[in-house]
């Protein structure tokens, strides 16, 4: 079992960039593909952003494609992710999440352990 805490969350204007962060204690983060979702009120868990366990493989959905990378650090078991060109609309709680599967890495419902959140704010 893997426990995650977000940390890097905060108000932002538009234009700028913020760095997320996702330690993970408990066991040894190389075991998980790991993935960021954000969440912004009213609206469902929505994907953002995915790496294989070696951190060779990313994948993104089109909304944030070329604005945010993810990377990951095994050795400090840390996870990241890079937000630039912020816009209103990526105003969420983003949370990182961690899977011990192989597929499907878009779904919310591939992921086995979840951090509690941090909130991103990009005002206009």
């Amino acid at each position: 079992q893997v426990q995650l805490v977000e940390s890097g969350g905060g108000l932002v204007q538009a234009g700028g960039s913020l760095r997320l962060s996702c330690a993970a204690s408990g066991r040894t983060l190389s075991t998980y593909v790991m993935g960021w979702f954000r969440q912004a009120p009213g609206k469902e868990r929505e994907f953002v952003a995915a790496i294989s366990r070696s951190g060779g493989s990313t994948y993104y959905p089109d909304s944030v494609k070329g604005r945010f990378t993810i990377s990951r650090d095994n050795a400090k078991n840390t996870v990241y992710l890079q937000m630039s060109s912020l816009k209103p609309e990526d105003t969420a709680v983003y949370y990182c999440a961690a899977t011990t599967g192989s597929a499907n890495y878009y779904s919310a419902l591939t992921y086995n352990y979840w951090g509690q959140g941090t909130q991103v704010t990009v005002s206009s």
